[in-house]
């Protein structure tokens, strides 16, 4: 008789043990062994435990494949999932073999897990291997199905309940719990205080001060002192939770016709709108996509969301302030271009609708879509087209943890037509025209920082820690990226021999960009260099791109006025008629207000059970080089990171966005 060591590690998420039997059969090229009963004295397959079982056979069971486990009920006790986390064979021949699980088994399923290195398509010749990796995909298929959200926008999941998702993608118990409490506990606040469903005006700004107890920040608390003053105004275009739309202005758009006459006393002394242009100093925020699209009527009267163009200067103390502001994209008598010389009340109210319109911007065609949505395509494709044994499955799937479940949740509760994104400026309907509008767009370059950075011409602006950060980040990602990839794909022959790669790629250009050529996005890969670049940026997509914009929310947006979901009033067509009446009439109302303050407090607060950028706490993998590799990957974030809070630490507004000990792997809230 020969003996096999098996060590089985049950999950450290909360309820993970079971009290039912665990049966295990082990599988090789020169057979199977008999379906063993795991059962030590004591409790086993309890919370966090690793119980180590032997397997006996008559003879060695030449290489091993696959391992088998089933779950059946013990005596008369409930049913209880059990969360398996891996489990580990030491074979007679002295082998370690890890065969990774990370899932939740059911009384009466069974699971075959696969074990050893990474592998290809081609690189399996088994006909046992083969089959189980065709049967795994053909699962994953009728689990992972793809429907239409909305015409013009990224497919996605088709679950509609939460029950419906397979329960390894879902939260775990702690997640959901503090989820769930952290929406309730600020709801209760609101409700104390008689505010959740006030549909008054507020009277006074200061009252605002007072909407949580304790739900603030000390950016939000400096926001809701700073708001009003250019200074700040400008900068939060840069560093604030939009900063995606500005760009270097070396020529007006004939639609904004600013004149030397308007802007000359915010200028340097005898500069001119041309010279400053010229020498780089000129910046644009051209909300111009925003143009027709539909708004909720209230009361018999659409809302107003304007389609607003606002200018910046950098000045030679290096702050960039707004210097003009068109609040319309077609000039008239009624769309007059506000300066900061105009009277306070003018000049703050043009302010808050071009915030107004970023926060539509930002909310739909950045965050929703070019994350959210984005993030849903890429884990899709990546569960329906790569099996768990392939390298770039190992690699990406940490980077899709609770993707599928938030997703879900956000169109249930969020962009559902009672949801607070739904209930903003535009509706439902005015929501999907620009996910329609903004997806059109969207292209490969775009998603790509680097690129993206250059196209905008924001190479030198100086205090832009989203690109001083960021474009350190995209490095260090692709650095780790170029080693995994390169180290599994020795030539770019087994890049085009790899019909999994190239089916992910084809289901990703075809559900998530909607076979849009016009985007750059690939429809294949021919060389590993490709392949290198399209990860890179999906892991900064899901990870980086999805923390600078969802993480300041509360920050930037937990004081209303400076970051409006909606307006309740028309823009103004002249000047001179403004009062802080005037502000508080166009600012949405007390429920409005403060239901958008828990919202954002809900969706920018860090969890308890966060892993961060790099964080592999499920290891997919156990060769040495990958290993080495996650090692080094981890160290040079940690360096930046430190780098960031040494930095952070001389600046009166921090930007920690971008702080991988502070980002999470995946799009999870």
């Amino acid at each position: 008789m020969v003996e096999y060591k098996v060590k089985v590690t049950t999950g450290e998420v909360l309820f993970s043990g079971s009290s039912d039997y665990i049966y295990v059969t082990l599988i090789g090229t020169e057979g199977e062994s008999e379906r063993t009963n795991l059962d030590n004295y004591g409790l086993d397959f309890m919370t966090g435990m690793t119980g180590t079982y032997t397997v006996t056979n008559p003879s060695s069971l030449g290489r091993l494949l696959l391992v088998k486990l089933e779950k059946e009920q013990y005596l008369f006790l409930p049913e209880n999932e059990w969360f398996c986390s891996k489990v580990v064979v030491t074979t007679p021949e002295g082998d370690v073999i890890l065969f990774p699980c990370y899932r939740w088994l059911s009384r009466g399923e069974i699971v075959e897990l696969r074990g050893g290195k990474a592998r290809k398509i081609f690189e399996d010749e088994l006909p046992l291997l083969v089959h189980h990796r065709k049967k795994e995909l053909e699962l994953h298929k009728k689990l992972f199905q793809w429907i239409v959200y909305a015409e013009g926008v990224p497919h996605i999941n088709n679950a509609t309940e939460v029950s419906a998702l397979p329960s390894e993608v879902k939260f775990s118990f702690s997640k959901m719990s503090e989820f769930i409490y952290t929406k309730a506990a600020a709801i209760a606040e609101l409700k104390l205080k008689g505010l959740v469903n006030s549909t008054e005006q507020w009277k006074d700004l200061e009252m605002m001060k007072t909407v949580f107890w304790r739900n603030r920040t000390p950016i939000s608390e400096y926001v809701s002192e700073h708001w009003k003053e250019d200074d700040f105004f400008g900068p939060q275009f840069l560093n604030g939770t939009n900063p995606n739309v500005i760009q270097r202005c070396t020529t007006l758009p004939p639609n904004f016709p600013v004149t030397d006459e308007m802007v000359q006393p915010f200028l340097e002394d005898g500069s001119s709108l041309a010279t400053e242009m010229q020498e780089g100093n000129i910046f644009l925020c051209d909300y111009k996509r925003l143009e027709g699209v539909p708004t909720r009527v209230v009361n018999g009267k659409p809302l107003p969301l304007t389609a607003a163009l606002c200018l910046f200067y950098k000045n030679p103390e290096d702050k960039l302030l707004p210097i003009a502001i068109q609040l319309e994209q077609q000039p008239s008598q009624q769309n007059p271009i506000f300066l900061p010389s105009d009277s306070e009340h003018d000049w703050l109210l043009a302010k808050i609708f071009v915030r107004n319109a970023d926060f539509s911007e930002f909310q739909i065609s950045y965050h929703l879509l070019g994350t959210h949505l984005l993030a849903e395509a890429f884990t899709m494709a990546t569960f329906r087209s790569l099996p768990i044994m392939h390298p770039l499955h190992k690699l990406l799937i940490p980077h899709f943890r609770y993707t599928l479940q938030i997703n879900l949740l956000a169109r249930k509760r969020l962009i559902s037509p009672d949801g607070p994104l739904a209930n903003g400026a535009m509706g439902l309907e005015g929501l999907k025209e620009l996910l329609k509008r903004a997806q059109s767009e969207i292209t490969y370059s775009s998603l790509c920082l680097p690129e993206n950075i250059v196209a905008r011409g924001l190479e030198s602006i100086p205090n832009f820690y989203y690109r001083e950060d960021g474009l350190k980040l995209w490095n260090i990602i692709n650095s780790f990226v170029k080693g995994m990839v390169e180290h599994f794909y020795s030539s770019d022959s087994e890049v085009s021999r790899d019909s999994e790669l190239q089916d992910w790629i084809h289901e990703i250009f075809i559900h998530g960009f909607l076979g849009n050529n016009k985007s750059g996005i690939p429809k294949r890969f021919d060389k590993v260099e490709e392949v290198v670049k399209f990860i890179t940026m999906i892991i900064f997509t899901v990870s980086a791109q999805h923390c600078a914009l969802n993480m300041g929310q509360f920050d930037y947006g937990g004081w209303v006025p400076n970051n409006p979901l909606l307006l309740r009033k028309a823009p103004p067509t002249t000047k001179g008629s403004s009062s802080m009446n005037t502000i508080l009439e166009v600012l949405p109302n007390i429920s409005t207000t403060v239901n958008n303050m828990a919202s954002t407090w809900l969706l920018s607060k860090r969890y308890t059970d966060t892993i961060p950028l790099g964080t592999y706490p499920d290891q997919h993998f156990d060769e040495a080089v990958p290993m080495q590799m996650i090692k080094q990957f981890q160290a040079e974030l940690s360096y930046l990171s430190r780098s960031i809070i040494k930095r952070n630490a001389l600046l009166t507004l921090p930007y920690n966005y971008l702080n991988p000990a502070e980002m999470e792997n995946s799009v999870s809230i």
